[in-house]
């Protein structure tokens, strides 16, 4: 009896039905799980995308507030180790911005007006000298630089007919600058609450490592806004005084426009080298012009070679395809301000990226070496 029970037990597991084999293999339930993620993290970049461009008035803001910070707070970190009140410290420095960036821009700015037309000039008879020789390329620039006198007279008209417009635009200017320069004062001055709050809000034991990241994610800013800066100075001062020597004219508007096309790396240095060289064709001939290349191949290549690896390779690395994909995304979403923005804030999302993939890369040498060493302690 024992043994007829024993038998039966056997057929009945031998009958028992088999789960059914899954539809997929594990390689495409693994890729299709990897493409939901992908496309979950796609939608919420585009959400918070969409939502940065409707509240443009007040993102943009706290964007120029966030590179000012990065830009100036190494003065303000000196002016508190002077003993100075963070209230006290956080006035002077918006008052050093204030100064910096109002000097600067009223220099460019000048600089444009003045020499603006002959730059525009001097464009239409480079144009003409290259249709004479190539044809369609130098007809399609002349009619690029007819177009933006046009552009600029029909502005200006503008501006002088619709008065209210006018004022508008101006009012919504200086209330942003106004609202980015009370935001830096803030930031500078509460950053530390700032990290208190963050340590606070954070869910769980994840406080030191939301705290890495925000502060990696605002040292790449800091990086970036300070080289560029720098960089963007010595290229304008070594190509001005180029282009004096070789007495091109325009040659301070042409350096203006080499320091404001600096803050968009490659693209703003291709363009505004592009301008200088063509300036010098028309006026000075084509054995000017070719020195006027020497001048910004030689600007270029000490600023790729000496300048960038000594200034932002300790703190923003970042290849060259990501940087131009990011102005061609920043462009497209908000047009020049799109670009200025877009690639200190990919240096941000980089830093952060960066400090996860440290975090996880020791996490994991601590899991994979914890019961590696635990036989060996015994």
């Amino acid at each position: 009896m024992r043994y007829d029970s024993e038998e039966n037990g056997r057929g009945a597991e031998g009958e028992r039905p088999q789960p059914p084999s899954p539809l997929l293999p594990v390689q495409a339930r693994r890729a299709a799980a990897w493409c939901l993620v992908v496309l979950l993290i796609a939608a919420v970049v585009a959400l918070g995308i969409w939502l940065c461009v409707e509240l443009s008035a007040a993102v943009t803001p706290v964007l120029l507030a966030l590179l000012g910070s990065g830009l100036l707070g190494p003065l303000y970190r000196r002016l508190v180790a002077m003993k100075l009140n963070r209230s006290l410290a956080a006035g002077l420095t918006c008052a050093v911005l204030v100064v910096v960036v109002g000097g600067a821009g009223y220099i460019v700015v000048n600089a444009l007006i003045d020499t603006g037309d002959q730059i525009i000039a001097s464009l239409r008879q480079a144009a003409k000298d290259l249709s004479r020789h190539f044809g369609s390329a130098g007809t399609s620039l002349d009619d690029l630089a007819s177009r933006s006198k046009e552009l600029v007279t029909k502005f200006g008209g503008t501006a002088a007919s619709g008065l209210l417009a006018g004022v508008s635009v101006v009012g919504q200017f200086l209330a942003a600058s106004v609202l980015a320069l009370l935001l830096t004062f803030f930031f500078l001055r509460d950053s530390g609450k700032a990290v208190r709050a963050l340590r606070g809000w954070a869910p769980g034991s994840s406080a030191p490592q939301l705290e890495r990241m925000a502060r990696r994610g605002f040292q790449s800013i800091e990086g970036f806004m300070r080289g560029t800066t720098f960089i963007a100075l010595i290229d304008a001062i070594c190509i001005t005084v180029g282009l004096l020597i070789l007495q091109v004219p325009g040659a301070i508007g042409l350096g203006a426009l080499v320091f404001v096309g600096a803050y968009i790396p490659y693209l703003g240095a291709f363009i505004s080298g592009a301008v200088a060289i063509l300036v010098a064709l028309a006026d000075r001939g084509v054995v000017i012009a070719l020195w006027a290349l020497g001048v910004v191949l030689a600007v270029q290549v000490l600023e790729g070679h000496v300048l960038q690896p000594m200034i932002q390779s300790r703190t923003v690395q970042m290849h060259p395809a990501t940087v131009l994909l990011a102005i061609t995304a920043g462009a497209s979403v908000a047009g020049i301000l799109g670009m200025l923005l877009s690639v200190p804030l990919t240096a941000a999302v980089t830093g952060v990226l960066h400090e996860l993939r440290v975090h996880y890369a020791a996490g994991s040498d601590s899991d994979d070496s914890g019961p590696a060493a635990s036989p060996a302690s015994s």
